[in-house]
């Protein structure tokens, strides 16, 4: 088969932010018992950098570190959102496995402020005691004071955005930090011991080779991390480089993908374990299986995300600076966050949509008798798609589960996109063309 562009879309969830709409009606204390008991996840979103990156689409904002008070009046907001939620679960003796602080940049805060965040968390949080607490930095936010800090609050997880070791490819990125700066904080990053180290690379950059990538990678395998995410380079409405392409800036989908067959393959060699497209892990961490299609998730903070079994909702999708600040003000000055008003209810149909691209993608796959004993029909025959697949050897059976292929797994943001149903796809094109 001819595919000329195997970069659709990057399913990292579904349905997409711009699938949501408009809700009435609807209260969390409504969905509350599907927080029931331990084993769920908290998010918090800090949507706040110094820069914005070129390819970056996420709901953060920019300067807003040079008026601290900015940030702890969103803080006060976040403090109220979880006093508020932490009311409302106490009859359910909720308990959270893991905890994220994502963004825009976390250290960007000051030391004050990202100590006030952790006394937050812990205060009205309730978490096992051996939750993984994640987050997020930027090489030129890691500094020796803020991993003093976060090593005092136990966190297991730092995930750092290097993207290439490589001047000219930072600089086409609009990355600020330098490769020198880079360097310095994973080298800074290693001394803490954190369970857990991440890095993560770009491929698809304009400029960049085969052999300059793999220079990134075989350099960032010298600091040897716990895991290393490979992201090919996407150009959505709203990032920097959006204007760039307009201009001439041209992508290269297939040389993109002979980067990606060779650095998946370099790390595979180099002891890596691939358990996605994206996602390499030192073979010593161990993988269990994990349903993750109906975990629960709170969000704490604009613009992040709350998953309770139908109802996905969070703040209004937005990308640039205006829409993200409106926004931000908008959630301070909530006083009822137990309200929900814009998200999304899923079918029965895109549960089971869910369900598959959030197993499929992932390895080991997708277990066929589990999603039967779930919802009392075959995965196969309710999406014949699948069969498809499986005759162009893109998913294999194995094992009980159905599983991506190496061919099938190169092309994960290829085939992952043909999953979405047409009610959502519709939803997302309108949104499209509402904001361009």
């Amino acid at each position: 088969m001819n595919i000329t562009n195997p970069y659709r879309q990057y399913m990292y969830s579904y349905p997409h932010k711009t699938a949501y709409r408009h809700l009435d009606g609807i209260s969390l204390e409504d969905y509350a018992s599907c927080l029931a008991g331990p084993g769920h996840g908290l998010y918090l979103h800090l949507p706040f950098c110094r820069t914005k990156c070129g390819y970056c689409n996420l709901f953060s904002v920019t300067g807003l570190e040079q008026d601290p008070l900015q940030i702890d009046r969103y803080l006060e907001a976040v403090r109220r959102q979880s006093l508020q939620y932490q009311e409302l679960l106490k009859p359910y003796q909720t308990g959270f496995s893991e905890v994220v602080i994502g963004g825009g940049t976390p250290l960007l805060l000051t030391e004050e402020q990202l100590k006030k965040v952790f006394e937050l968390l812990k205060m009205h949080a309730p978490c096992a005691d051996d939750r993984e607490l994640i987050i997020e930095t930027a090489p030129n936010e890691t500094s020796r004071e803020k991993l003093e800090i976060l090593k005092a609050a136990g966190v297991t997880r730092v995930s750092m955005g290097i993207q290439s070791f490589s001047s000219e490819e930072l600089g086409t990125l609009r990355r600020q930090h330098s490769a020198e700066k880079a360097r310095e904080a994973l080298t800074l990053l290693k001394e803490y011991g954190f369970l857990c180290i991440n890095v993560d690379f770009i491929y698809g950059i304009p400029g960049q080779t085969v052999d300059s990538l793999l220079a990134s990678l075989k350099e960032a395998v010298l600091f040897a991390p716990d895991e290393i995410f490979l992201y090919p380079l996407y150009v959505k409405h709203g990032a920097g480089l959006e204007q760039a392409v307009r201009d001439g800036m041209v992508l290269h989908p297939e040389e993109a993908l002979l980067q990606y067959r060779e650095a998946s393959g370099y790390l595979r060699s180099e002891g890596f374990r691939q358990d996605s497209m994206r996602r390499f892990v030192r073979t010593a961490r161990t993988r269990a299986y994990a349903e993750c299609g109906f975990g629960a998730s709170l969000a704490l903070g604009c613009g992040g995300r709350s998953y309770l079994g139908n109802l996905h909702f969070c703040s209004p999708y937005a990308v640039t600076r205006q829409d993200c600040m409106m926004e931000l003000q908008a959630y301070e000055q909530t006083e009822d966050f137990t309200k929900v008003t814009h998200g999304i209810l899923l079918t029965d149909e895109e549960l089971k949509r869910r369900y598959v691209i959030r197993h499929l993608l992932i390895c080991p796959g997708l277990l066929l008798s589990q999603y039967e004993e779930l919802f009392g029909s075959g995965a196969m025959e309710e999406f014949p798609i699948l069969k498809d697949w499986q005759e162009q050897a893109y998913v294999c059976q194995k094992g009980g589960f159905l599983s991506l292929t190496e061919a099938g797994m190169e092309l994960s943001d290829w085939l992952g996109p043909q999953l979405i149903s047409r009610a959502v796809r519709e939803k997302m094109e309108e949104w499209e063309r509402r904001y361009q």
